[in-house]
């Protein structure tokens, strides 16, 4: 959907003025009650602690049964070797999500809740499912090796990618506010199936390892060396790009807003249908020769894979045009200065706000640095809710608790401006993000100090009382 397609009248931005300030600011609900930490309570099932403990409880109880399974299948040395190789690409896998992620990151209770569902909950699933599918195959058929290779092939992709999707759509439905757009799909989706191949990885690799300790094969022309090769040098994506196509989907369904009912529920399903359709071609591939795996690697993963690239990249750089798009209003209302749209909008110029602040505080306490520093982090996230909150309100309309959560974030953005504002107006001066002739003297004008940076920010507003609560020890 187009930008001017869109009918809803934008809501209007409360104008910034001194003497209402004071009234604005007030009207904040209590620290308690604000929409951004809900506070439930109530029936014990509706305590957000007896929600978070029964997850984490099934969760757990999970990946005992499976780390049993994979033991029982593997023996125990060949469970401690394929746990120690499978855990290697697990930190890079993660830190790549994550850090598509930068603009408007999720929190990691959801992120490390996907992890947990791919590698306990989904995994558990698909062994008995598949196993079970299998030996069903073989007894009807009376054809092993056929049912071996249908189970691969059809019921192994259905299995797996439904149960990994089944994360994706938890935290779509319950975690709505924290699932905006592709990126949010990718990046969940992306956990989801590290955790899923990382258990996985033990399963083979063990298996491999008890393979070699039977034929007496060792080095280079070990099992575990050519599984280790193909599964976590050459393929560590491939679950990743699998159920990444699901989360897309997810993705797409969560820019079309709630008023496009069909579309949340088809474009999943085409994502999940995609998913499982390369799943299939892969595990298949086999089948096509001695060199069809190489064939479906080169000429379909790998261009899928960097489409599935490039679409993240842009989806992350459209998050970013949304801010330069939705703050300018905040801007002209007296909430921001013109600079902070800007570098709000570029990942680079935040960085450089962050480490400007740090570098500015850090004389003679370092803490004092970290304090600011982590102050203009939060003022980047409280800013990119803002922007992604105006943009649902344009294109689905104001909801009825629209100003309520536009005031809180402006609250937010108020307390940590004295901080912020300077960091950020330095960052898009010094990254070039201010047309030259808007683009004011390199701010802020201190005395130099070692490399030519300002020691300090300048004294807070007056409506800190005299003093910044961010930068107090803790």
């Amino acid at each position: 959907m187009s930008e001017g397609s869109v009918q809803h009248q934008q809501p209007a931005v409360p104008v910034l003025e001194e003497q209402q300030l004071d009234e604005f600011l007030g009207a904040v609900p209590e620290r308690g009650q604000w929409r951004y930490r809900p506070r439930r309570v109530g029936m014990v099932w509706r305590s957000k602690a007896f929600r978070a403990g029964a997850v984490i409880t099934v969760l757990a109880l999970c990946g005992l049964v499976i780390l049993a399974l994979v033991r029982q299948q593997t023996g125990t040395e060949g469970f401690l070797v394929g746990l120690g190789l499978a855990v290697l690409p697990v930190p890079l896998l993660m830190a790549a999500f994550r850090w598509l992620d930068r603009v408007e990151p999720g929190p990691w209770r959801n992120l490390l809740f996907a992890f947990a569902w791919g590698a306990c909950a989904a995994a558990l699933v698909a062994i008995i499912a598949n196993s079970f599918a299998t030996r069903w195959i073989a007894t009807a058929t009376a054809d092993p090796a056929g049912a071996d290779t249908l189970g691969a092939t059809v019921v192994a992709p259905v299995v797996e990618e439904s149960a990994k999707a089944i994360a994706v759509l938890l935290i779509f439905l319950f975690r709505r506010r924290q699932f905006a757009g592709i990126v949010d799909g990718i990046v969940v989706a992306g956990f989801t199936a590290t955790g899923f191949a990382f258990t996985e990885n033990i399963l083979y690799l063990g298996n491999a390892f008890g393979e070699d300790q039977q034929l007496g094969t060792t080095g280079f022309a070990s099992v575990t060396v050519g599984t280790f090769f193909v599964r976590v040098v050459m393929s560590p994506f491939a679950h990743p790009l699998f159920t990444v196509l699901s989360g897309i989907g997810f993705g797409i369904a969560a820019l079309g807003g709630a008023r496009h009912r069909v579309r949340r529920v088809v474009l999943p399903l085409l994502g999940l249908a995609l998913a499982i359709g390369m799943h299939a071609l892969w595990n298949g591939s086999s089948s096509f020769g001695p060199y069809g795996f190489y064939a479906v690697y080169g000429a379909f993963m790998v261009p899928s894979f960097g489409l599935v690239t490039w679409l993240a990249v842009w989806s992350r750089q459209r998050e970013l045009r949304t801010l330069s798009t939705e703050l300018p209003v905040y801007a002209a209302a007296g909430w921001l200065t013109p600079a902070e749209p800007l570098a709000l909008a570029s990942m680079r110029a935040r960085g450089m706000a962050r480490d400007m602040a740090r570098h500015w505080n850090s004389h003679p306490d370092p803490a004092r640095g970290r304090a600011a520093a982590r102050a203009v982090a939060e003022y980047e996230s409280f800013a990119t809710s803002l922007a992604m909150l105006r943009r649902r309100a344009r294109h689905d309309g104001a909801g009825r608790d629209f100003a309520l959560r536009e005031q809180e974030l402006l609250h937010h953005l108020w307390h940590r401006r004295d901080i912020a504002g300077p960091a950020l107006t330095y960052a898009a001066h010094a990254t070039g993000r201010l047309p030259r002739a808007h683009r004011p003297p390199p701010f802020p004008r201190q005395v130099p100090h070692g490399d030519g940076l300002p020691q300090q920010l300048p004294a807070p507003h007056r409506h800190y009382g005299g003093h910044n609560p961010y930068l107090e020890d803790r």
